[in-house]
């Protein structure tokens, strides 16, 4: 594995985040203390404790989760989109480099950035409310797999996008009402049976209910089946990006 040609691709992705740190890493966190103040002072009042945990610090898990969905497929979309804009994809795909190392460059950046944006947000969050973290291992865990499957996703998207309105469509339209709908601010347990049953079809439901097991050690879904869905969403998103290099689908022409 040519491991200069990942580091190159990596820290030129990493450097792009410096220069954009206002919007890659302040406004998220920004974004996220406003759900505390907001959702704290509107809804804690009225919900006080959702399975024996502090309403402000259930959300907690929802919270980082949805900015950790959010960034993984925006940073790994434009990460590839703009080579492909620009026509610098060329250059990449006629280096002397492989598939594997070209993704592994551009979703590795990305995941980072992800995954110190879903930090950052738990740091905050002990400012403002009683975080635990049961199974810190296992939050890891959680974390690496939902970063780098949505880099992934985001990475399809990047790829399919033959505009900037495109790259908008799924983040904004699929991920961010799956990921209000999936349980990030209640307990799919608080509805009525009907809608319980409907929420499982939900897939960032077994996220979100796997990554809130991991600090309070409870959770809508069986934790093993949370994993299960995560590697298996893993599992179709490296599926679809092995099909995409070796068709050369929308890299070639």
């Amino acid at each position: 594995m040519n491991l200069q040609a990942i580091r190159a691709i990596y820290f030129f992705e990493m450097n792009r985040t410096r220069r954009t740190l206002l919007q890659s890493i302040v406004s998220p966190v920004i974004s996220t203390s406003l759900y505390f103040v907001v959702f704290g002072a509107a809804i804690g009042s009225r919900i006080t404790e959702i399975d024996g945990i502090a309403y402000g610090a259930f959300i907690v898990p929802g919270l980082i989760m949805l900015t950790l969905l959010q960034q993984s497929v925006t940073n790994a979309s434009f990460g590839i989109y703009f080579p492909r804009f620009a026509g610098t994809i060329y250059e990449i795909l006629s280096a002397p480099i492989s598939y594997l190392e070209i993704v592994t460059g551009y979703v590795g950046a990305a995941a980072t950035k992800s995954i110190i944006v879903g930090l950052i947000i738990l740091i905050t969050a002990f400012f403002f409310v009683p975080v635990r973290i049961d199974h810190p291992v296992w939050m890891i865990a959680f974390l690496l797999l939902t970063a780098v499957t949505f880099c992934l996703f985001g990475f399809i998207i990047g790829i399919w996008a033959d505009g900037f309105e495109k790259l908008q469509v799924i983040p904004l339209l699929v991920i961010a009402p799956l990921t209000f709908l999936g349980g990030s601010f209640y307990s799919i347990n608080l509805l009525p049976p009907f809608w319980q049953k409907v929420a499982l079809v939900n897939p960032v439901v077994y996220l979100i209910s796997g990554f809130r097991w991991s600090f309070y050690g409870v959770s809508d879904v069986g934790v093993g089946v949370s994993l299960a869905m995560t590697c298996v969403f893993l599992v179709v998103c490296i599926v679809i990006v092995g099909w995409i290099f070796r068709t050369g689908y929308r890299l070639r022409n």
